[in-house]
């Protein structure tokens, strides 16, 4: 390119997604003259889902904005907790993140997860029309204009996953409420109603269990409760005020 030369920073947070030689300080850049500054950052490798405030010369600028020869940009991370404005806080997984979609729904979190990979295209058009926030650690999905809203999974790591979640949206949380399997949402089933689907040790020996309204199926404080059990005090000690049930 040849065209105004400017100065840019990013925040440390998104140093991820730059190439070392423009992580420290304010480097250098040419840009086209052309492009916003939406386009300049997200050239870099950035997705605008990650990039928080823009300044230049230090007042805040739209990513609409056209960057000029000599101007000092600095591109900020998203705030903590970020605020998702005009619908219910929902999430959207992408075909990788099943344990992070079990691990939100196993706290009542409203989380749809596609199991198979149905394109980018058909993600961000889910994203849109049911308006969920897109989580993946794909860039190039979270760079499709048509996403609602997005955010990427930093880490590999369950774990490190759902904690990146839960501080980044603070979401409600409200554990035990929804299926782990579809997403669904849990009631009270009464022991006689569900007890042809029962193994026969699991009827000796359980009282009460709950059964998720869309697809049916059946819980019970069963042998891996001890280890999700785990999982929800952890968070809700961590990042929410809702005794686990």
């Amino acid at each position: 390119m040849n065209g105004p030369e400017i100065q840019l920073s990013v925040a440390p947070e998104l140093h991820v997604f730059v190439a070392s030689a423009r992580r420290e300080g304010a480097v250098g850049l040419v840009t086209d003259g052309a492009s916003t500054l939406g386009h300049v950052v997200e050239s870099l490798g950035i997705p605008l889902t990650e990039a928080g405030p823009a300044l230049v010369d230090g007042r805040p600028v739209p990513f609409s904005h056209i960057p000029a020869e000599g101007e000092s940009v600095e591109v900020r991370g998203v705030a903590r907790p970020q605020r998702v404005p005009g619908a219910p806080l929902r999430f959207l997984l992408d075909v990788h993140l099943g344990t992070l979609a079990r691990r939100l729904r196993l706290l009542g979190i409203d989380a749809a997860y596609e199991s198979e990979d149905i394109g980018d295209p058909a993600l961000a058009t889910r994203s849109a029309t049911e308006r969920r926030v897109m989580l993946s650690r794909d860039r190039g999905l979270l760079r499709r204009r048509e996403i609602w809203a997005g955010a990427y999974i930093y880490s590999d790591r369950p774990d490190d996953q759902l904690r990146d979640v839960l501080e980044r949206f603070a979401p409600t949380l409200t554990p035990w409420t929804r299926c782990t399997a579809c997403n669904g949402v849990l009631g009270p089933a009464d022991k006689d109603a569900v007890r042809e689907v029962l193994e026969r040790g699991t009827e000796r020996t359980y009282d009460v269990f709950a059964q998720c309204a869309s697809c049916e199926r059946v819980y019970w404080r069963g042998a891996h409760h001890t280890r999700l059990a785990a999982i929800v005090e952890e968070a809700v000690r961590e990042f929410g005020h809702h005794a686990a049930a």
